[in-house]
């Protein structure tokens, strides 16, 4: 019998601008659209892009090519400041009035 997958809490949201540390396309960045929490994976924009064909159905219709982006691995992107243009770990801040937030390490950025 297959081992169910545990959910994991991932650190990136959706929105958040990323770059990739390593792959093929090391070095882009581009916004969170999707995060894929049983398989601590994320789909960025414009990285890790694929083509798929598309058969056409119905008769008048005619086949395609379509280019979307697959999942990658949350361990292969690293939070990306936009502002100072560098990339960077995160830490948990909690705040006076209790709440956490998310913080860059290097720029000290609050994201939330």
């Amino acid at each position: 019998m297959a081992k169910l997958k545990q959910p994991r809490k991932l650190r990136i949201k959706t929105g958040d601008t990323v770059q990739v540390i390593a792959g093929k396309d090391r070095g882009k960045t581009g916004k969170v659209l999707r995060t894929l929490l049983a398989d601590n994976r994320v789909v960025v924009e414009g990285i890790n892009m694929r083509t798929r064909h598309v058969k056409p159905k119905q008769d008048e219709e005619s086949g395609r090519i379509v280019n979307q982006e697959a999942p990658i691995h949350a361990s292969n992107v690293m939070l990306y400041s936009v502002e100072q243009k560098v990339a960077s770990r995160i830490e948990m801040v909690l705040q006076e009035d209790g709440s956490k937030k998310r913080r860059l390490k290097k720029t000290g950025e609050i994201l939330d």
